[in-house]
């Protein structure tokens, strides 16, 4: 399937800043889309397209804090750069301890935002390969039988092939045919690769119930 482009969102009360911020991300050769309110850019928020957030703080109804908010809440990775007046640096401040990717104070120069949005760009795009990437090893880990979840709960913990045949109870043989397949279906090259994907997707490798 072919890759979304990214997409700058811009979303800011005031008419003439929208306007001004589409300009200057089409300048670049980036594709911006703006909105007037917090609430227009929700309505039609899709979690799977990448891109950033340009997002004014102060804003009516719904401010561009309680946005961050309402996007954390829905697990978005949309990197959110901030747009602050002179007084909102504690906001700034409070909104970055909250996840935001980056803040810039006004009256900025056109380059600085340029160069944040290419920079939070970026992040998106490593973010997002990061999680194919660990929804693969998933849908790997996913593929094991029962048994082999027990061995690979034991191979984890540094057990050797003769104990571990011994706590199930079968031959080390079977042991030795059930870790081939553990290897093959992770897809991992080595135990200390194997038990890198564990840590990293916070797998419980055994079976909650074994019949």
């Amino acid at each position: 399937m072919k890759e979304r482009s990214p997409i700058v969102f811009i979303v800011d009360d005031d008419e003439a800043v929208r306007s001004s911020l589409r300009l200057l991300i089409k300048s670049v050769g980036l594709v911006p889309s703006v909105f007037g309110s917090a609430r227009d850019f929700l309505d039609g928020y899709d979690p799977a397209q990448p891109g950033c957030l340009v997002l004014d703080v102060r804003m009516p109804q719904m401010s561009g804090l309680e946005l961050q908010e309402e996007l954390n809440r829905q697990g978005a990775i949309l990197p959110v750069i901030f747009v602050t007046g002179h007084g909102d640096v504690p906001m700034a401040v409070e909104a970055m301890q909250a996840g935001a990717f980056d803040f810039l104070q006004k009256p900025f120069r056109d380059q600085e935002l340029v160069d944040r949005v290419q920079r939070a760009l970026e992040k998106d795009r490593a973010n997002r390969a990061a999680l194919g990437e660990r929804g693969l090893i998933r849908e790997r880990f996913e593929s094991l039988t029962p048994r082999e979840r027990e061995v690979l709960d034991l191979m984890t913990r540094g057990k050797a092939n003769k104990q571990m045949a011994f706590e199930l109870g079968v031959s080390q043989r079977t042991i030795e045919i059930h870790r081939g397949h553990v290897m093959e279906k992770t897809g991992a090259a080595s135990l200390a690769q194997l038990v890198r994907m564990v840590m990293d997707l916070g797998e419980k490798a055994s079976p909650e119930t074994s019949s």
